[in-house]
């Protein structure tokens, strides 16, 4: 009589592990696409402020110097705004790769599940198989016996 086969839970549990990994890197990705997208914001909430303070100026003429520094912090903003936005596009990409990472694992799970479930059901019927032939052999030796009787 065949019995369950021991690795198919040791399976299970190294891809459920396997989830658990991926679904931790996928979630710490999406937490560093958020961060980027708040230091987006914040870099273009302020370079709109600074744009801002230049254009109400009331006539009043900045220094030669303090506008060149004001000039030069805009463009600071601006290089900062594009590096972000360089940074975002490969943090949304490395996204995109833990999402693929992890329904990739989700399957496997299922298939280890499903794998399981199959060798039970094999063993399954290899008992039943088993106990009907024990029930026949024993009804035949009744049989014989009620005949020689």
């Amino acid at each position: 009589m065949r019995e369950a086969r021991s690795c198919w839970p040791v399976l299970v549990n190294k891809a459920e592990d396997a989830l658990k990994a991926a679904q931790n890197e996928l979630t710490q990705a999406l937490d560093h696409v958020k961060q980027l997208e708040a230091s987006h914001l914040r870099l273009c909430k302020l370079y709109d402020e600074y744009r801002l303070q230049e254009q109400t100026r009331d006539g009043t003429v900045m220094g030669m110097q303090a506008s060149m520094n004001h000039r030069q912090f805009m463009t600071q903003l601006l290089g900062l705004q594009q590096r972000v936005v360089l940074d975002l596009g490969k943090a949304q990409t490395t996204l995109a790769q833990m999402r693929k990472k992890r329904l990739q694992a989700e399957m496997e799970l299922h298939k280890m599940q499903s794998l399981v479930e199959q060798d039970n059901k094999a063993v399954a019927q290899d008992v039943q198989r088993h106990e009907q032939r024990q029930m026949d052999e024993l009804g035949v030796r009744q049989f014989i016996l009620g005949m020689q009787n």
